[in-house]
């Protein structure tokens, strides 16, 4: 859980920068700043220098910053890389020119008080700085190569070096001495690249290893899709995925006339791994592949069922269709009723020839339900109930970021289990009438952890009993919601029965924060929202015919068994192994570039 914690919270470095004016504003205002501030350090007692170094700073640092701020995209595009747009150059500009300024202001500040003029070093040292962030960034996101993530990043220093010999009295003195002072320029930067690319091979072994694909592709791919939705990562997911077979579970009401009411799935397909990759957004993408109004909840399944692309959800809908064509409807069905052993419930509805089964362990935490369990809990309802088409749903409504997926060897594993056991399929089934409504959620949206689908409610009334499916669009449901969700719906009178369930999209994983279950945000909107969602779909009540079946879905391929896993403790052990590497291996690098660039100085 903490490993797929800080994959999903990996977001969070994925800046929301601004604008490009707004950079060049303040590139120009930091540069003339620094420039002041150079005057007063150097000639504490004069005004007379202030002009002049204000110029100098707005030239030598800030006119190098802007020059690769609105050229360092173009360069990137030219050589075939991918995510640096302008505000991002811009901002790299930005960044490399504080790293100047403020090594250069530490070195002239520390060299007075030591009566060392240490500011030509301390510039140098600047300038190396601002060519390892830029080509650890450039090489790191871009997909450059190498070589030209080198030439890319030496443009500022370069730039900002010829124009400090052009422009100050300091490279004036230094005309006859230019070509070593460049040279000891090139050496800095020479080593922290040569630390840089031994740190990225290092840390990037495991991930090679296990999946022949290097860190910076996985790193570069994720930001293109943070960034602008590129599907790019889809090619890596491709060539770790394997062909499996699952199941879905359809339950679909007509209307007395025939035409199509609602549609019920329950894919044993995973909605991830987030944003729009693969099956990220799954609820919504199979939802709108039908006309008829669909809710497409979560069946059992974890990462390891992730489906590798969009495309992969195709074969659900060709599943869906293919088992559509062969339902038996009938216009009686059972009423709701709940069924419960120690930390297991399990809310039962027949029609036909089949049940639903909606399983949780609310209100004590639980993530997914892994596919074994599911089918167990099927062969057992089968077994006890007489039919092949009991469709298990996991609500997925009661997060605990401490609870992991629940798979064999969990004891809620064998609650459940137990928990079907006493489903009594002695019923008296009755005509049923369904309602449906497609909730917009007050304008709740990714923030507050709901996805494109919103909140859609089923009502479904068998005897004077009226039950209502209710299912977020989201990952998972805050702890105790649910429960509070059923005190007020009771207290409301609107139905008898109720479940909450999320499907546990992906979609909203994109966020900073992770998981983001619903109702963490906005709660008193959320329940309001239930509730005319609930009206609504009363309104709609009219007599139906329902039927289910379960039906395979073959060979789409998903991340396969163990893999996701895999992925994820890989990407753990690169960041374990770069947390060891990283200082190691630049600290002896800038303890090196600090004897080569103050010490020499020193001497001379």
């Amino acid at each position: 859980m903490s490993s797929m914690k800080t994959v999903a919270n990996l977001s969070r470095y994925i800046l929301s920068l601004p604008k490009v004016k707004n950079t060049a504003i303040f590139i120009i205002v930091i540069s003339i700043v620094y420039g002041i501030l150079l005057a007063i350090l150097n000639h504490p007692l004069s005004l007379i220098y202030v002009g002049n170094s204000a110029l100098f700073g707005l030239l030598v640092c800030g006119f190098s910053a802007l020059v690769c701020g609105l050229t360092h995209h173009k360069w990137v595009a030219y050589f075939n890389g991918i995510n640096l747009k302008i505000k991002h150059s811009m901002f790299l500009g930005l960044a490399g020119m504080l790293l100047l300024i403020v090594m250069n202001l530490i070195g002239i500040i520390f060299g007075k008080l030591i009566n060392v003029d240490l500011g030509m070093s301390s510039f140098l040292f600047g300038c190396s700085l601002i060519f390892a962030f830029d080509f650890l960034v450039i090489w790191g996101v871009t997909q450059t190569k190498l070589r030209y993530a080198v030439f890319i990043s030496f443009i500022q220093p370069l730039l900002t070096f010829i124009l400090l010999t052009a422009t100050s009295d300091i490279g004036l003195a230094l005309a006859l001495g230019i070509i070593g002072t460049l040279f000891k320029l090139v050496i800095t930067c020479l080593i922290f690249l040569i630390a840089i690319y031994l740190f990225v091979r290092i840390a990037e072994a495991p991930m090679q290893k296990n999946f022949d694909f290097s860190v910076l592709k996985l790193l570069s791919y994720f930001v293109a899709h943070m960034n602008e939705k590129l599907l790019l990562m889809e090619e890596l997911f491709e060539s770790m995925g394997e062909e499996i077979e699952t199941l879905v579970g359809i339950v679909s009401f007509k209307k007395k006339n025939g035409e199509d009411k609602a549609l019920f799935l329950s894919p044993y397909v995973h909605p991830g791994p987030l944003g729009t990759l693969g099956g990220g957004n799954m609820p919504t993408v199979l939802a709108e592949k039908f006309s008829q109004f669909t809710m497409v909840a979560h069946g059992p399944s974890t990462h390891d069922f992730n489906p590798v692309s969009v495309s992969e959800i195709d074969k659900i809908e060709e599943s869906v269709k293919s088992g559509l064509s062969k339902i038996e409807y009938s216009a009686n069905g059972s009423e709701f009723k709940r069924y419960n052993y120690k930390d297991a419930n399990i809310g039962v509805q027949f029609f036909n020839n089949g049940n639903l089964m909606l399983s949780t362990l609310a209100p004590k935490g639980s993530d997914d339900i892994d596919f074994s369990v599911g089918l167990s809990l099927m062969l057992e309802n089968e077994r006890l109930n007489n039919t092949k088409n009991g469709i298990v749903v996991d609500c997925h409504n009661s997060f605990n970021p401490e609870v992991g997926k629940i798979s064999g060897g969990n004891p809620q594993v064998l609650q459940l289990i137990q928990t079907v056991g006493l489903i009594d399929n002695n019923i008296t089934e009755y005509p049923i009438k369904v309602g449906c409504n497609h909730h917009d959620c007050k304008g709740l949206y990714k923030k507050e952890g709901i996805g494109d689908s919103k909140l859609k409610t089923m009502v479904i009334e068998v005897n004077n009993q009226k039950t209502a499916y209710v299912l977020f669009d989201s990952n998972n449901m805050e702890l105790g919601l649910r429960e509070r969700i059923f005190k007020e719906i009771k207290e409301s009178n609107l139905v008898d029965e109720i479940e909450v369930m999320t499907t546990d999209t992906h979609f909203v994983n994109t966020l900073s924060n992770g998981y983001n279950p619903v109702g963490v945000y906005e709660k008193e909107t959320v329940i309001e929202s239930i509730k005319e969602s609930i009206q609504l779909a009363i309104d709609d009540l009219e007599e139906v015919e329902a039927g289910c079946i379960v039906e395979k879905i073959k060979n789409i391929k998903t991340m396969g068994i163990g893999r996701y896993s895999e992925l994820i403790s890989t990407i753990s052990a690169t960041a374990s192994v770069a947390k060891i590497t990283f200082p190691i291996i630049f600290i002896i690098s800038i303890l090196f570039i600090l004897t080569w660039v103050f010490g020499i100085h020193i001497m001379i």
